[in-house]
């Protein structure tokens, strides 16, 4: 049975789920960052979904990219997949721009500002528009 690594579930907010994932923004308000998890359990690495998971793992996280690409007119999107502090596979998915406080460097290791509830609202707001009723969904989205 699948149950979200503790460190995942204290550190990100729930957004919706995907046929295979589940979508989460983490809690730290200085970038557009998301979470995707494949609810497989037991999965630390890419390569140990079946082949359909990979695909369909994949073509979730492409589809998150442009979407969230397009609705905060990002310079660049950073994709990863770390795992050394929380094993389990997941994939950051964090919108960058040419001016934000971290630019070239990577986020990791930055201190997390919190956000706070107006804030988050309206962040979810946004995701709620950039990931809800697009015809080019190949696949069931279901926000929560």
């Amino acid at each position: 049975m699948f149950q979200l690594h503790q460190t995942l579930a204290q550190d990100t907010f729930l957004v919706g789920e995907f046929p295979l994932s589940t979508l989460r923004l983490m809690n730290d308000c200085q970038f557009p960052w998301l979470i995707l998890v494949p609810r497989v359990p037991g999965v630390t690495e890419l390569y140990e979904l079946t082949p359909a998971d990979q695909v369909q793992f994949l073509r979730e996280s492409s589809w998150l990219s442009s979407q969230l690409a397009k609705a905060f007119q990002a310079d660049k999107m950073n994709v990863a997949a770390l795992g050394n502090q929380v094993p389990q596979l997941h994939f950051h998915h964090i919108v960058r721009y040419q001016n934000d406080s971290k630019w070239p460097n990577p986020v990791w290791g930055t201190p997390a500002v919190q956000y706070t509830q107006p804030v988050l609202q309206q962040m979810q707001q946004t995701l709620m528009m950039a990931l809800r009723g697009h015809n080019e969904m190949p696949f069931e989205w279901k926000m929560s």
